[in-house]
């Protein structure tokens, strides 16, 4: 369980108390329910409880079984944390994975917490990144169909994506000058144009922009020979043109502690590297290395952030 693992964060659990204790009662673990109050400044709780912030069900909850009742319950937790964070009670977020399809069952239009935390955040465009086997691996698309993909990259859309993953490793990682390459779309990145122009007419252009500007970019990269250790060792962060394209590699690397981060944001979240194992649900079987790891995460960007800020003023 994460209560065993000692964080030096105070954690706080957004959840309905009562789900909370009917798994503890079904695992037979022990658990002590403390509810954060309004303006409480508790301290982290000792092993065996948890600091809970709660948020009711609308419906009983069966472990692994999907209900699109409790989809409203999902967002709310989601709405509780980031509003909790750019409130200033939380100095960051961690989430646990969500299945999109019964939220979307239930009238919602959800393609994924990143998607979702933009809009509730107001905030125009966000990057995933994700951590893990010594890699930081950004997406300049997330969650669109592999058809969709190349109208999506633009000179613009580049142009912004870097510079939010720009911000961020210097402002929220203490990177002075990141350095990020860049893959290409097109297999062989576009072969001269033979394979694609995508390379010529959008992210050339945009690297070359932004090089301008004094960023330290390299590429566009051919994706099936840019993870190789020899061409990593000086990066510190790789944009992937999409999903399946950045993410097979650094998974392969980690996963079951990897961690996801959402760059752009006004408040620090970062997320599991898995889906919901709904086979494992209530079983306590489920792996929790990348929850550990995303929570400790969390808690040294938002002390860095903190530090950053403090620098600068």
């Amino acid at each position: 369980m994460l209560a065993q693992h000692r964080s030096p964060a105070r954690i706080v659990v957004v959840a309905d108390r009562e789900l909370l204790q009917q798994r503890a009662r079904a695992l037979g673990l022990p658990l002590e329910i403390n509810d954060l109050l309004p303006g409480s400044a508790a301290a982290q709780p000792g092993p065996g409880a948890l600091l809970v912030s709660h948020v009711a069900l609308a419906v009983a909850a069966q472990p692994g079984k999907l209900n699109p009742a409790n989809s409203a319950y999902v967002l709310r937790t989601l709405e509780v944390a980031a509003d909790g964070c750019r409130d200033g009670i939380f100095d960051a977020m961690t989430t646990a994975p969500a299945h999109k399809g019964v939220i979307n069952d239930a009238g919602f239009d959800f393609t994924g917490h990143t998607e979702f935390l933009a809009a509730h955040t107001g905030t125009p465009q966000v990057v995933m990144m994700l951590i893990g086997g010594g890699m930081r691996v950004a997406l300049a698309t997330t969650h669109l169909a592999l058809t969709d993909v190349a109208r999506h990259i633009t000179r613009e859309s580049l142009e912004y994506t870097l510079r939010i993953i720009q911000h961020d490793l210097v402002e929220r990682f203490a990177i002075a000058r990141p350095r990020i390459a860049v893959a290409g779309l097109n297999p062989h990145a576009g072969e001269s144009g033979y394979l694609g122009r995508e390379e010529i007419d959008a992210i050339i252009p945009a690297l070359d922009a932004l090089r301008a500007q004094g960023l330290d970019l390299t590429g566009p990269w051919p994706a099936d020979t840019l993870f190789r250790p020899e061409q990593l060792k000086d990066c510190d962060c790789v944009l992937a043109m999409y999903h399946d394209q950045g993410l097979p590699v650094l998974k392969y690397a980690s996963f079951g502690t990897g961690i996801n981060v959402t760059l752009g944001l006004p408040i620090i979240r970062t997320s599991v590297d898995h889906g919901t194992a709904l086979d494992l649900a209530g079983t306590g079987k489920a792996e929790v290395g990348s929850l550990i790891e995303a929570v400790r995460l969390a808690a040294e960007l938002a002390v860095r952030s903190k530090q950053y800020s403090a620098r600068r003023d």
